[in-house]
């Protein structure tokens, strides 16, 4: 990697807040009162989806993607406004937070500004129109092959640092955008903040030259498979040995098992995952790695919240989910062993007489060490441990 990861991230965990869904209001100023609540559960870090107004030509919905920018240094006031997003995060760093933004760099909305003012910002096909990426009818692809375009969405990105104090970017589809303006854009902004966080959604493992964490997408796919029957508990274990292979050893990886695509699209994580929902949980916060929740995971939430219209999240008097969630994150912050992306940290995974049912493994860090045991079946069951057959 290119760059030190900031201090602050060795053991952290991130919290993805769905402002639109998050209360009736659907505002920073209402989302505030929850932040006393969150702290209590142990996040750290907060990721807000795209705060930046979504585009009116070719919206879906009645509200629209947040995915689909209108315009890169402006916020949606359907949230409020930049001063309430401004107090929003002095409150929250009052607390002990950091802040991350959602970043859309590989396409904006089809009425960004930049569409009038710089058309030569954008890809266009042999008929002249400008290409709509993947299918997605609302958004516009950006051309990284215009210098110009590159220096304004440094300068976009650098607007919500100065004016705003943010702590980092999580970028959206970042394998969509080149390498190379990845690794210019993260020179500049630690230019202007050192310790900048930076989240790709992605899995390429080359993109932790400059990332410092990248998802698990192959992982979250697998453990479905998994509980729909159509892979096994070795695949699994298989899939983290490529991890370990391909990924550098201090390499954040994201696990989760809800997100505002998967959520919305896929389904909750108890329709994907059933009773294994809150394994695979205290899987993503003891596995080398950082775990990531989800807006109503704490309650538990078993609604697909809408995408691209209002469908709050119902939230009830007692929130279920947070002293377990609560329990593992404090586990975490506590436990050298169970720090993500420390190469000081031995995982070793240990051999049982129910390898097809039960996940055992402990990780090690000078005298802290943890052993986890995760039953992926309904059962109660007696096991031997084979110690001397460690891998």
């Amino acid at each position: 990697m290119e760059f030190d990861h900031p201090s602050w991230s060795n053991n952290t965990n991130i919290y993805e807040v769905n402002v639109r869904q998050y209360t009736p209001e659907g505002t920073f100023q209402a989302f505030g009162k929850h932040i006393p609540r969150l702290k209590d559960m142990g996040v750290e870090v907060l990721w807000f989806m795209p705060i930046t107004p979504i585009s009116i030509k070719d919206r879906k919905g009645t509200l629209g993607s947040y995915y689909a920018v209108q315009n890169y240094t402006d916020v949606n006031p359907e949230f409020g406004t930049l001063k309430d997003f401004i107090d929003l995060v002095k409150y929250a760093h009052h607390l002990g937070f950091k802040i991350i933004i959602d970043w859309v760099a590989n396409h904006t909305g089809n009425d960004n500004v930049w569409i009038k003012e710089y058309p030569d910002f954008f890809c266009y096909n042999e008929s002249g129109q400008i290409i709509h990426p993947n299918g997605w009818e609302d958004v516009s692809k950006l051309n990284y092959e215009n210098e110009q375009m590159q220096v304004a969405m440094i300068d976009a990105m650098k607007f919500w640092v100065d004016t705003c104090d943010i702590d980092g970017f999580r970028c959206d589809m970042a394998h969509l955008v080149p390498l190379e303006f990845w690794k210019k854009g993260v020179r500049e902004l630690r230019k202007t903040k050192s310790d900048l966080f930076w989240l790709a959604e992605c899995e390429e493992a080359n993109y932790h030259e400059v990332f410092d964490a990248t998802y698990t997408w192959k992982w979250m796919h697998k453990t479905e498979m998994f509980c729909k029957k159509q892979a096994d508990l070795k695949s699994l274990k298989e899939l983290l040995m490529q991890y370990d292979l391909l990924f550098y050893k201090d390499a954040f990886r994201v696990y989760f098992t809800s997100n505002h695509d998967e959520n919305s699209w896929n389904g909750t994580e108890y329709e994907k995952y059933g009773d294994a929902a809150k394994v695979l949980a205290v899987f993503s916060c003891t596995w080398n790695g950082i775990p990531m929740i989800y807006s109503g995971q704490e309650l538990p939430n078993y609604k697909r919240l809408q995408f691209f219209d209002k469908d709050e999240i119902e939230w009830k008097q007692e929130y279920e989910l947070h002293n377990f969630y609560k329990t593992l994150l404090h586990l975490r912050k506590t436990s050298a062993a169970l720090r993500g992306g420390d190469i000081n940290t031995v995982t070793a995974k240990i051999k049982t007489n129910h390898d097809d049912k039960i996940f055992v493994f402990t990780r090690k860090n000078g005298n802290d060490e943890v052993l986890v045991i995760l039953n992926f079946s309904a059962e109660k069951i007696l096991l031997d441990f084979f110690m001397d057959n460690l891998n």
